[in-house]
């Protein structure tokens, strides 16, 4: 069976962990530190934050940035729940605008027509490795004194075209924090893990503290007891969290950093192979661009493809049963958040109010995409997909 997505460890990756078990630490010592200075040398950013997940990457965010109690956070329907659900952590109101019917992120022009004066940050999701419009999404955020949050969980390693140049994805302008996944199924991996970065020294040295409880250990600097000063002493100055990632895990990410570059272009292979057999299929679409030039540069973490069912003659369940019993698996990525039965009961979101991304998850489905899917593996993919065609009545 091939998944929608999957892990790729190789001899190197066990190599380096094992070596972290048999070094003197396996939680916050010296890897931590070493994977957050090269990720922030790889994305372009002067801080990087190691968490251990991207939901605590999210909620600490907000956090730093000051969000809370009063403010709307404004974020894309299509998406995992963290996205939103990271505003209810802080007391903030999670909100959503629709979504580009291309690229299936933010749609700015939706963001500026529901603008509601309490809005305080934008968390801009880049669906599938694709970055959404982050130059439009900053300029109507930051005219109206909000931040912007680049979700960048599903771009690890990508970049993208804007004003004549190409950006790296967490390494750039427009977004004042960036957040990524190290799940198992994105494009590097650390079990389970995640990053924040930017380039706001106190935003990062706040994240820190909160990702320990909210401890400070400075010997010399204590304000609090009047003990004698120690290295045992420490100080908690906020109510923070134990979102920390280990050692062990900062191995693994170390290592897939090195051959992130070799993930992305065998990602990109797969994507173009498939785009051109499906290229003729008037009962599928593939993912669209929302610049022609991102193909080269997107990190491509999933491949969604939109299938009118009904021309199929066929529910999207049985289609998925289908490509199952053939050997190929899929996921649907996503049932819009502001649908969820939570976010109805406490907010009053129904169907409607995000027509786009309501419309696309009716048709959503993702094929296999990973690294080391063989060329034989996508041409069963593909064989199988296209066998989906009706027969023609005479």
């Amino acid at each position: 069976m091939l998944p929608y997505g999957r892990q790729t460890i190789t001899e190197q990756d066990i190599a380096a962990v094992v070596a972290a078990l048999r070094s003197d630490h396996l939680t916050q010592g010296p890897l931590v530190a070493e994977f957050e200075r090269r990720f922030a040398a790889r994305v372009g950013a002067k801080h990087a934050v190691a968490v251990n997940n991207a939901t605590a990457a999210l909620h600490l965010a907000l956090k730093v940035a000051g969000i809370g109690p009063g403010d709307r956070v404004v974020t894309s329907p299509n998406t995992f729940l963290a996205s939103a659900n990271c505003a209810a952590y802080v007391g903030a109101t999670p909100d959503f605008a629709d979504i580009d019917p291309v690229s299936y992120t933010i749609n700015p022009h939706a963001l500026e027509k529901n603008w509601l004066d309490d809005t305080r940050a934008v968390v801009a999701v880049d669906f599938a490795g694709q970055t959404a419009n982050l130059p439009e999404v900053s300029r109507i955020a930051r005219a109206r004194g909000a931040i912007v949050i680049e979700d960048a969980c599903h771009a690890v390693g990508g970049s993208f075209h804007a004003e004549g140049r190409v950006w790296n994805v967490g390494g750039n302008p427009w977004a004042d924090l960036a957040v990524f996944s190290f799940h198992p199924v994105k494009t590097l991996t650390t079990g389970e893990g995640g990053m924040l970065v930017t380039d706001r020294a106190d935003w990062a040295e706040q994240a820190r503290r909160l990702r320990s409880h909210g401890i400070e250990r400075v010997a010399d600097n204590f304000t609090e007891f009047t003990t004698e000063p120690g290295p045992w002493l420490y100080e908690m100055q906020e109510l923070g969290f134990n979102y920390r990632l280990t050692d062990l895990q900062c191995a693994l990410g170390l290592s897939q950093l090195d051959r992130l570059e070799a993930v992305l272009t065998r990602r990109r292979e797969i994507v173009a192979a498939y785009n051109a057999a499906f290229a003729g299929t008037d009962w599928l679409r593939t993912p669209g661009l929302r610049t022609a030039a991102d193909a080269a540069t997107t990190s491509w973490h999933l491949y969604t493809v939109q299938i009118d069912f009904a021309a199929l003659g066929r529910s999207r369940s049985q289609v998925m049963s289908a490509l199952r019993e053939a050997g190929v698996g899929t996921q649907v990525h996503y049932i819009p958040v502001h649908l969820q039965p939570w976010y109805r009961r406490t907010f009053g979101y129904g169907p409607g109010k995000c027509p786009a991304a309501e419309a696309y998850y009716q048709r959503a489905l993702s094929l296999p995409l990973f690294p080391a899917m063989t060329d034989a593996d996508v041409a069963l993919v593909i064989d199988t997909v296209l066998s989906l065609s009706p027969i023609p009545s005479r």
